[in-house]
C-alpha cells in the first residue's frame, strides 16, 4: 500500500473513531434520537468511503498493479475476475 493511501486510511479511521465516540457521548447525554440517527448516517457514510478506498486500493495495487508483481503473482484474466468477485462480495455484504 502506498504511503499516501496508508496515511489517508489512518486519518479516515481516526475520524471514524471520533464519530463513534461522539455517538456514545450523545447516548450518555440522552440527546434527541433524530440527532443520534443523523450521526449514525454520517458514520455509515464515512465507513462506506473508507471501504471504497480499500477496495480501489486493492484492485489498483494488488490485482492490477505493482503489489501483485512484487508478491510474485502473475494474475490470469480468470484469477483477476474471481478476485474481483470475491472482494466485491465481501465488501457489499
Amino acid at each position: 500500500m502506498r504511503d499516501s493511501v496508508r496515511e489517508d486510511a489512518k486519518k479516515r479511521l481516526s475520524r471514524i473513531s471520533g464519530q463513534v465516540a461522539g455517538i456514545q457521548k450523545m447516548i450518555d447525554e440522552e440527546r434527541y434520537c433524530v440527532d443520534v440517527l443523523t450521526q449514525v448516517s454520517a458514520l455509515r457514510s464515512a465507513l462506506d468511503q473508507f471501504g471504497l478506498l480499500m477496495l480501489t486500493t486493492h484492485l489498483e495495487s494488488c490485482v492490477y498493479g505493482d503489489e501483485s508483481e512484487r508478491n510474485g503473482h502473475n494474475w490470469t484474466p480468470q484469477e483477476r475476475a474471481e478476485e474481483i468477485r470475491v472482494t466485491l462480495n465481501r465488501f457489499l455484504k
